[in-house]
């Protein structure tokens, strides 16, 4: 049985594996090297695609370890010390943050290889994330009753965390899909806008009609965007910008021919008078 620790580190794992993937087609891999790891084919830039998948090593090496402790649960502590009775512990309800702190993790990751506006997006995620996974583990043992809990926790971060968590959803989405925007052709980006559009038309409409929606569901939805987002604004970053052309300096430099033109037009007929 997968632990509440551990579900944080094979989040981190499994999402510094998929921009491992990402980043090594987005950089130049072919076939299925990123996936079997350079066994066929290549991998792409050699030292991005490295760094991600240590960190994905790494988060499930830790994984691994909170799992074989067990998170230290009453259960099996109560085993080690050889006690009759399971020793009194609060229930703790269940929490998104580790998924949010595995994205910034990535973030943080590959800014460091990519882009700085990505590493400064992970750095202020995971502060987030050390702040309100903070709070939900003290209001989880405020009162002996879940719902009291709740309320209190509520009732100090929600004046905080909505705001700021919609500003960073907005900037994330920002930052994503302009890398992919400028990487493709002017008339790919408006498919690409309409496209992204579409997808978002459906599945709130999908999800309104719905008389009751499961929190997890909701959780679920959002995470495979900021998926979606994060690694398609990698693919941007890696391809980089297209090929811009000046418009202005196009037109005065054929103003600039034509003005040269007629000078010289003058000139000869000029010259044909006085000869």
């Amino acid at each position: 049985m997968i632990t509440t620790g551990s579900k944080f580190f094979y989040g981190v794992a499994a999402l510094l594996a998929f921009a491992a993937v990402v980043y090594g087609y987005a950089s130049g891999g072919g076939g299925v090297g990123p996936i079997s790891f350079g066994y066929k084919g290549g991998v792409g830039e050699h030292l991005g695609y490295g760094i991600l998948l240590a960190g994905a090593v790494s988060a499930l090496f830790a994984g691994f370890c909170v799992t074989a402790f067990r998170d230290a649960d009453p259960e099996p502590t109560a085993a080690l010390l050889g006690a009759d009775t399971v020793p009194a512990a609060t229930t703790t309800g269940s929490s998104f943050w580790p998924v949010v702190g595995a994205f910034g993790v990535v973030l943080t990751v590959v800014g460091v290889v990519l882009n700085n506006v990505f590493f400064v997006a992970g750095l202020i995620a995971l502060g987030a994330v050390a702040i309100e996974w903070t709070m939900q583990a003290w209001a989880d043992r405020a009162t002996g009753d879940p719902a009291v809990n709740r309320e209190i926790r509520n009732r100090i971060m929600f004046p905080i965390e909505v705001p700021l968590a919609g500003i960073l959803a907005i900037a994330i989405v920002i930052v994503g899909y302009s890398r992919v925007f400028l990487a493709v052709s002017k008339l790919g980006a408006v498919w690409i806008a309409l496209a992204i559009a579409a997808t978002i038309f459906v599945i709130g409409t999908i999800l309104s009609l719905r008389p009751r929606i499961r929190t997890d569901l909701v959780a679920g939805v959002l995470a495979a965007a900021a998926v979606v987002t994060i690694g398609l604004g990698i693919f941007g970053a890696v391809a980089g910008e297209r090929e811009f052309h000046d418009l202005s300096e196009e037109h005065a430099e054929e103003g600039g021919a034509e003005a040269g033109a007629s000078d010289e037009s003058t000139d000869e007929g000029a010259s044909e008078e006085s000869n």
